[in-house]
């Protein structure tokens, strides 16, 4: 039967829910339809319970998730939550669809996740980007810089809120304070995808969060920094610009109508457990991954992103002045059971949570240093990943070249074309093309440099990029 280790579920309604449910199994007339039986397909359905006649009645009579949710509003000082079983891609559509109108402008940050792309597609926004400033020194994203996005609405007053992401994928943390009062001196909103910033907030050496430091939406993963179950996330609002029916409109408008209990009882179990633990293991956490930036630091020819400005649990490590290809660097840590977050040719990224210990990050600090010097070459000059020079050019709003006619066309002969689709390499999922964007020699080369770099191009309708889809001629010509 499962257990309770830390004992959380007296201050975890859906876990406890969870825990009650597997110690006292009904025989359900219900779905899912392997109706608690693992002799069938196997332990890959273990504890798969439902929300409805699961942790709660079909009914929804106990409320346990409205509770659940409470309570962790209650801890991120928000005045709403709203809980996610389609991770933060989830959560960001229903953002984008709770903010603005069909037809209005915002600022978005160039760093965010395709998720939210997707999300003006399907809101109807037109985006008015905003680039983040490049550290010379590795070729990685900082943050946006406030004055970026305060030039941005003075010339576009029209603008209904402002996005970006922070912390980055690579783990830089921009000023969000600053950001905050940039949107609210234009009288809109802040929201911040802060995806991989759960953990923000819960440590003194930690950044605080983005709802600390004034944004008026924060989107988090408990799935990526916190033990939760993959697709956990959750959406935390102030409602003094943001309208709380309209948040939930587009909670509901875009999520399953049969959400995974088990992910939502994980997420409330992993808030009990930051709530009453967090400062405890998340000081372990970061004191292991001090000393793993410490001695990769010391290696001759790595870079290892650190200071005020670095989330204290990222491992990133630029490896152009060793010479190793990242691409071999990761086939030995997976060689050596160590898979890490993200690897290219120059940088290798790793995610240590609250979950690791000294052993663990040890043991990949070990594994990195063998790897680098075995793989040693000629120094190469940083490059950093090309998609953050790209300057988009707008040819129509994402919406409407998302559903215009279209085709496949050569590569070499999308140049001047608009795309159709958008276009990012994984990780971190950071488009070089959007819908509605015009192909240039600059965005081929950023691709180019993405694939070259052993970057998988996950999302493309051709991710071999012999092709491109464009919109069809003519697109531009109709009605805006």
């Amino acid at each position: 039967m499962p257990t309770d280790p830390r004992g959380l579920r007296g201050d975890a309604p859906l876990l406890d829910a969870w825990l009650r449910f597997r110690e006292q199994p009904p025989t359900p007339f219900t779905i899912p339809g392997h109706k608690q039986r693992t002799d069938l397909v196997g332990d890959v359905v273990a504890g798969d319970v439902p929300l409805y006649a699961g942790l709660d009645t079909m009914k929804l009579t106990t409320g346990v998730l409205s509770e659940a949710e409470r309570r962790a509003a209650l801890l991120w000082g928000a005045d709403v939550c709203r809980f996610s079983a389609g991770g933060a891609t989830h959560a960001n559509q229903a953002v984008a669809l709770s903010v603005a109108d069909d037809g209005d402008t915002v600022v978005v940050s160039r760093t965010l996740h395709r998720s939210m792309l997707l999300g003006l597609v399907l809101a109807g926004l037109t985006p008015v980007w905003v680039r983040p400033e490049v550290d010379p020194g590795t070729g990685l994203p900082l943050g946006v810089a406030p004055e970026t996005v305060r030039r941005a609405l003075e010339a576009h007053p029209e603008a209904r809120a402002v996005f970006v992401g922070d912390p980055s994928y690579v783990g830089t943390v921009g000023d969000v304070a600053g950001l905050a009062d940039a949107a609210h001196d234009h009288g809109v909103p802040l929201v911040v995808d802060a995806a991989w910033a759960a953990h923000f907030g819960f440590h003194p050496d930690l950044p605080r969060h983005p709802l600390q430091l004034g944004a008026d939406v924060m989107v988090t993963s408990a799935h990526k920094t916190l033990p939760a179950w993959s697709q956990a996330a959750l959406v935390l609002a102030r409602t003094d610009r943001v309208d709380p029916a309209r948040l939930d409109a587009g909670v509901e408008a875009t999520a399953t109508t049969s959400p995974a209990g088990a992910i939502l009882a994980s997420t409330d179990a992993a808030r009990a457990l930051l709530e009453r633990d967090g400062e405890e293991l998340l000081g372990a956490a970061i004191e292991a991954t001090r000393t793993a930036r410490e001695r990769l630091a010391s290696v001759d020819g790595l870079a290892v992103l650190d200071g005020p400005g670095v989330d204290p649990l990222k491992l990133t490590v630029v490896l152009s002045g060793s010479g190793a290809d990242g691409n071999a660097v990761e086939q030995d840590l997976l060689a050596a059971g160590l898979p890490v977050e993200s690897a290219d040719r120059d940088v290798l990224v790793a995610i240590v949570s609250l979950a690791d210990t000294a052993d663990t990050v040890g043991a990949l600090a070990d594994a990195v240093i063998r790897s680098v010097e075995h793989r040693r070459g000629v120094a190469r000059e940083v490059a950093g990943p090309a998609a953050y020079r790209v300057e988009p050019v707008a040819d129509l709003p994402p919406r409407r070249a998302f559903f215009a006619a279209a085709g496949s066309v050569p590569l070499e002969g999308a140049v001047g074309r608009t795309s159709a689709e958008l276009v990012a390499p994984y990780p971190p999922g950071i488009p070089v093309l959007a819908p509605g964007e015009r192909v240039t020699a600059e965005t081929l080369e950023a691709l180019a440099h993405a694939r070259d770099a052993g970057v998988r191009i996950a999302y493309a309708a051709d991710p071999t990029l012999a092709t491109l889809r464009v919109t069809a001629p003519g697109a531009l010509d109709g009605p805006g």
